[in-house]
């Protein structure tokens, strides 16, 4: 009997257009969140920030869910520089306290005193929504479809990101930029969660071109990333 792979035991159906489709045809949109440093703010700040960010979740009518991913700091590349300059060294003084510093900045990171933290923001959508099923009967009516169609697919897509714009808008009053994940970047999101000691060290797998066929960028996406704070 075949084994079966980690692929099996996955709710994702497949990734296309920066949209996660489920096994039960619900697709998913994430947005990645840049960060504040909310300590440094003032009282009145504070309590705006924490105001309208109650607000903001209180004017959703769907439900979102959280992700905070902590990291060790990638400096695979900067101990790769050390390194080098180390060995073009000429000074056997000045090697050695290269070479103790690589020891040092290495020790740092491996011992977890450096964390690098991302914040995401999942955003849902169901085909029973687009069929007019709202609140908690929408997984008991929901209907069991083998497949979408393109048609569904492309509407149910485009409330989804009226859903992750309307997100968005929000948090820009909070000064945070969000945007959304493409194909590309869900696909190294997901292979990141499951081989977090590559991912750590700034490792991914090259993308087979297959999985890219369908990746489109969204009018809604910015270029830049949002730049988090360590």
């Amino acid at each position: 009997m075949a084994k079966a792979s980690t692929q099996d035991f996955l709710e994702i159906d497949q990734i296309r257009e920066g949209v996660i489709v489920l096994r039960s045809k619900a697709l998913r949109g994430i947005l990645m969140i840049s960060s504040l440093n909310f300590a440094l703010k003032s009282v009145e700040e504070q309590e705006t920030i924490i105001y309208q960010f109650q607000n903001l979740l209180n004017s959703l009518d769907f439900s979102v869910q959280i992700i905070i991913q902590s990291r060790k700091m990638n400096i695979t590349g900067y101990l790769d520089q050390i390194k080098t300059l180390q060995d073009k060294q000429t000074d056997e003084l000045m090697k050695m306290q290269t070479a103790s510093y690589y020891d040092f900045v290495k020790g740092l990171i491996e011992g977890g005193s450096i964390m690098n933290k991302t914040f995401f923001i999942v955003v849902p959508y169901t085909i029973s929504e687009d069929q007019g099923v709202r609140g908690s009967d929408s997984v008991l009516k929901m209907p069991k479809i083998p497949s979408l169609t393109e048609e569904q697919f492309q509407r149910c897509k485009s409330q989804l990101w009226q859903r992750m714009e309307f997100l968005a808008l929000g948090l820009k009053r909070m000064d945070l930029q969000a945007v959304p994940l493409s194909t590309p970047e869900l696909i190294e999101f997901f292979w990141s969660l499951h081989h977090p000691r590559e991912a750590e060290i700034g490792y991914y797998p090259e993308i087979p071109p297959e999985l890219l066929q369908d990746y489109n960028e969204s009018a809604i996406r910015p270029a830049n990333r949002p730049n988090n704070k360590k």
